[in-house]
């Protein structure tokens, strides 16, 4: 069985009552018990962590080194910032699929950037919640060939 970290950054715990019309209705536990039930069809065990902060964010990748087979991670703002996260990402060594609810590379220019897409093995983003089914999917499938390799 696989186990995956789903980890979401800052505002995420705000999703269904912020900017519904960029992130949509879906609450962030919708998105978690979702991530849950489809993990099970891929014999994936689901954990969630999310924060508001930085260091939490990175300390939670550190801490999956060697605990974790995968990770997909929602930075939120992070991404298009945040070097310490992308530092973390390459000291892991654990596989990182980035997701985000809306498409970043249709908004604001600024977040077309991404820290995070340089040591990800892949990106989802702008199809809402099932960006997350999406990455589990990816990310097992990669689990997979990897360890058929």
């Amino acid at each position: 069985m696989q186990k995956i970290l789903v980890l979401n950054g800052p505002n995420l715990n705000l999703l269904g009552k912020r900017q519904p019309e960029v992130y949509g209705s879906t609450t962030l536990k919708m998105i978690e018990d979702l991530c849950v039930a489809h993990g099970q069809t891929l014999d994936q065990t689901v954990t969630h962590f999310q924060t508001n902060h930085e260091g939490a964010l990175i300390d939670a990748i550190h801490a999956a080194r060697g605990v974790q087979d995968g990770i997909v991670l929602n930075a939120g703002g992070y991404t298009h910032t945040s070097v310490a996260l992308m530092d973390a990402i390459s000291s892991a060594e654990v596989p990182v699929i980035e997701v985000h609810l809306s498409n970043i590379h249709a908004r604001e220019a600024f977040r077309h950037k991404s820290y995070i897409a340089a040591v990800a093995i892949g990106q989802v983003c702008g199809f809402g919640a099932q960006s997350y089914v999406l990455a589990l999917s990816a990310l097992a499938a990669h689990l997979a060939e990897r360890d058929a390799g």
